[in-house]
């Protein structure tokens, strides 16, 4: 049996596989490979005497009745990644529907003009004044011109100096598609999460001439140069979604992530990699190491699943746990490395009136933290 990586799960290390070095299928050279050392270090601090308001506030504009499920998928991934607070955001004559299914996430009506369409003015202003750290917009809302509206409000801030950033997913990366030069003027900092076809109608649709970007689905270089050339032009990170997801930052760092998982290949699966992505940048990590640590702790818990399932049958609902459990064995092993207790993952030692030896979650990774809930 092959040895395992530090973490233990993922069929990820595949000998010879470095950039540039296996001429049958090589990593595209001048990307960053992901490996467990490098994401273990964007693991963002978990203090022990931290509460749920201390690990950030996530807001999710996200769903529709035809689409529910993707709002949920959101929202439990989000909270499976470490967000303190989640609310979900639906047109106002869905609320009812949607909080019978959200357990720990919170919701918001946002008005509307017409049965479940957003009225875009109103639902900004209502969306603005909401306290969030981070947004996920997109997955699953409503097409229409009420929806392109509203991102492309969301998209803008005036005068912000601190405005929060947002993840762009699904529908609301198909409604920039029709915006002419929807990246110039002052923006909120934004991670773009497209599978290629996205990718593509947003490259056609830019308005802006490019060079034909090859084929963006299955030719690592391809993608990673389509990736840089559209992060740069756009001043955004871009994941571009896919085997070996490219992420790619405005000033040309990237890096590519080593996982080929056909059993990712289902729907909704793209909903949890946002709204990982979106915990993370409520949590207070930077557009572009948010994007990595999200891709990887996906991949990771997409893999976990690929082991017990095979190559089919996964259910995007089966993913959120998964991060969970990557996120704890990444901040193990970046507990190893630096040998202290920075990441709230382990007992604090000895405390007054303490008698016995306590659980060490490093050497025994199932041993769980003491503490209640916050």
């Amino acid at each position: 049996m092959a040895e395992r990586g530090p973490v233990g799960f993922g069929r990820r290390e595949v000998p010879d596989q470095v950039a540039g070095t296996n001429a049958a299928n090589p990593f595209p050279v001048g990307a960053t490979r992901l490996d467990d050392d490098i994401v273990a270090g964007l693991i963002p601090d978990r203090p022990v005497r931290g509460h749920k308001g201390s690990f950030g506030k996530l807001l999710v504009v996200a769903g529709s009745l035809d689409y529910a499920g993707a709002a949920l998928l959101v929202c439990r991934a989000a909270g499976r990644t470490g967000v303190g607070l989640v609310t979900l955001a639906v047109p106002e004559s869905l609320q009812p529907l949607f909080a019978a299914k959200v357990v720990e996430a919170t919701t918001m009506a946002l008005p509307e003009d017409d049965v479940e369409e957003v009225d875009p003015e109103p639902a900004l202003a209502r969306i603005l004044d909401h306290e969030h750290d981070a947004l996920v917009v997109g997955p699953g809302l409503r097409p229409g011109l009420a929806t392109a509206e509203l991102v492309r409000s969301l998209l803008t801030v005036a005068g912000e100096t601190d405005a929060a950033p947002i993840v762009l997913d699904a529908e609301a990366l198909r409604s920039m598609a029709t915006m002419d030069r929807w990246w110039e003027g002052e923006r909120r900092p934004s991670v773009l999460t497209p599978h290629p076809g996205e990718f593509a109608r947003l490259r056609a649709g830019s308005g802006d001439p490019v060079a034909d970007d090859g084929d963006v689905a299955s030719d690592d270089d391809a993608r990673l140069a389509a990736a840089r050339s559209a992060a740069a032009t756009w001043g955004s990170v871009v994941v571009l979604k896919g085997a070996r997801t490219i992420i790619a930052a405005p000033d040309g760092a990237a890096a590519v992530a080593p996982f080929e998982n056909p059993a990712l290949a289902t729907g909704g699966t793209g909903d949890v990699l946002a709204g990982a992505i979106g915990s993370l940048l409520a949590q207070g990590l930077a557009p572009f190491d948010a994007a990595r640590l999200g891709v990887y702790l996906h991949g990771l818990a997409g893999d976990a699943v690929r082991e017990r399932l095979g190559d089919a049958g996964l259910l995007a609902s089966d993913l959120p746990d998964g991060l969970a459990v990557a996120r704890k064995r990444l901040a193990a092993l970046a507990e190893r490395r630096s040998g202290a207790k920075r990441l709230g993952f382990a007992a604090l030692g000895a405390t007054a009136g303490a008698t016995g030896p306590v659980a060490d979650p490093v050497a025994d990774p199932a041993a769980d933290p003491p503490g209640g809930a916050r």
